[in-house]
């Protein structure tokens, strides 16, 4: 567990003074030996609802000279506090860290470069070799803090934590016992957002502190979000516009993060009856009609960011001047994966094309086509009027790679994308689930959306030709169609 050089650690009393007033900012006071009280009274104001994991952390670490215990495991979900909490502590108190990003570190040796930067100074960082290893950290880390021993715990915080299991299998491991390796006072922090349990190496691994960030309350995120209330309006009325938002979103999203931006982007719409004249701030059941429409539709589109917050403005202007509110479409912005937008293309040829088109289309030598005055039923109107026909999902694969610019190997990812669709709703399944020979599709988007996604992937004057074509033809069959029926029509009255 620890080093041989390792000091014991001396029992901390931390003391929380609270008031019972939990709707107005708390005034907490954090008592903690070897640490000025000013700093943590501003520490602790500045992370309201968060006291007790503050006091947890504290005591872990202990004064500043005793040694900490070799590795913290904090998980919890995303915009819970866990980095703000942590990196507040090492700023406010001037404790030695290193911050790394393992999103960052596409190699160890980025992460060995940036905690021997931190540390020692870039020149140290410079004394790694070109691909080191964890034994050249290790050697390079004991030599360095052999030269400026540690007055105070060094902190290594390694965020998003959980990308190191995609690094080398011994580095994880290694990490967590790092204070014994060498041989210094030295803490490895991980903030994750899954649990150790998916962290744990076959091989076993000396075991860190766990530590859980639960997610906030509702009561908690109206005193949090309360804080960024309007300075032309009175803070009992963002915070009742905060009791009405939550009221909508918290059974959805309790994302702190996400609600802010929520709460900002509404606001002006929430206000727009009071900017009129038409009600009063005490009248806050004409301003939640006013808001409910549109934190409905905000529903919808929770997570996607489809528009910008300068975009979502300029859509509440255009509806103060329309006469009749707009419908805000999930699908006319939303953002796809790459090779999802190829499918949905595909996708909507096989659905408003003939399947005896395709050679014509995405052949480059299809020979000769003969041509034919014969009629099909289903071809005397227009497909396009007419709907999207169902096909098969090998048509649909084929159709896909030839309009796809580049190689794709039939993999899991692509068809698992396919169900991905289904399940958005841009495409609508035929026949039963359990049909998994032959399954097939139908293209449930319009044209002007499959235009947008074509622009994105630079592929529209292809697609355009292709149903500029497809229109052609289908055309040409009517105006044929019309011109039979007229000699027919000529010969019954001769």
């Amino acid at each position: 567990m620890f080093s041989s050089s390792s000091l014991p650690i001396q029992p901390l009393c931390i003391r929380i003074i609270q008031p019972s007033n939990l709707i107005k900012r708390m005034s907490v006071t954090l008592q903690c030996p070897g640490y000025p009280e000013d700093t943590l009274r501003s520490l602790a104001e500045r992370l309201p609802c968060r006291e007790t994991q503050l006091a947890t952390l504290l005591a872990l670490m202990g004064q500043p000279d005793q040694y900490s215990y070799p590795s913290v495991f904090i998980y919890g979900h995303r915009a819970t506090g866990k980095s703000h909490v942590v990196l507040s502590i090492m700023k406010d108190l001037e404790l030695p860290h290193a911050s790394v990003d393992c999103v960052e570190c596409v190699s160890s040796g980025l992460l060995f470069h940036q905690v021997l930067s931190a540390f020692f100074g870039p020149d140290a960082a410079a004394l790694l070799p070109r691909c080191p290893s964890l034994s050249d950290f290790v050697r390079l880390y004991k030599q360095m803090s052999s030269n400026s021993p540690a007055t105070q715990t060094r902190y290594i915080i390694l965020d998003r934590a959980e990308r190191m299991r995609d690094m080398d299998f011994s580095l994880l491991p290694a990490l967590l016992r790092l204070q014994e390796l060498v041989n210094d006072n030295v803490t490895v922090i991980l903030l994750s957002e899954i649990v150790w349990e998916k962290f744990r190496p076959n091989t076993g691994c000396f075991e860190p502190l766990l530590f859980h960030f639960p997610d906030y309350s509702k009561a908690e995120l109206v005193q949090i979000l309360s804080w960024d209330h309007h300075p032309s309006y009175t803070p009992e009325l963002y915070a009742s516009y905060i009791n009405i938002l939550l009221g909508v979103f918290f059974s959805v999203c309790r994302d702190l993060r996400e609600l802010r931006h929520l709460a900002v982007l509404n606001f002006s719409k929430f206000c727009e009856p009071l900017e009129k004249g038409e009600a009063k701030e005490s009248d806050i059941h004409k301003l939640w009609k006013n808001i409910e429409p549109h934190l409905q539709r905000a529903m919808q589109t929770v997570y996607l960011r489809e528009v910008s917050s300068v975009q979502w403005e300029q859509q509440q202007m255009d509806e103060k001047e329309a006469t009749t509110l707009r419908v805000l479409s999930a699908h006319a912005h939303i953002e796809l994966p790459y090779y999802s937008k190829f499918l949905l293309i595909a996708a909507y040829l096989a659905s408003f094309n003939p399947a005896r088109t395709d050679r014509r289309f995405f052949l480059k030598s299809h020979g000769k086509i003969r041509k034919t005055n014969f009629l099909k039923k289903h071809e005397k109107t227009s497909n396009h009027l007419l709907g999207p026909k169902p096909f098969p999902l090998d048509r649909l694969m084929a159709i896909f790679y030839s309009v796809v610019d580049s190689r794709v190997a039939p993999t899991a990812s692509v068809f698992s994308q396919i169900s991905s669709l289904v399940t958005l709703q841009l495409l609508s399944q035929v026949g039963h689930d359990d049909q998994l020979d032959s399954p097939k599709y139908k293209c449930s988007v319009s044209l002007d959306f499959i235009l947008a996604i074509s622009r994105c992937v630079c592929v529209c004057v292809r697609l355009l030709d292709l149903l500029a074509l497809s229109l052609v033809i289908q055309s040409q069959v009517v105006r044929q169609e019309r011109s039979l029926f007229t000699a027919v029509s000529n010969l019954h009255l001769l």
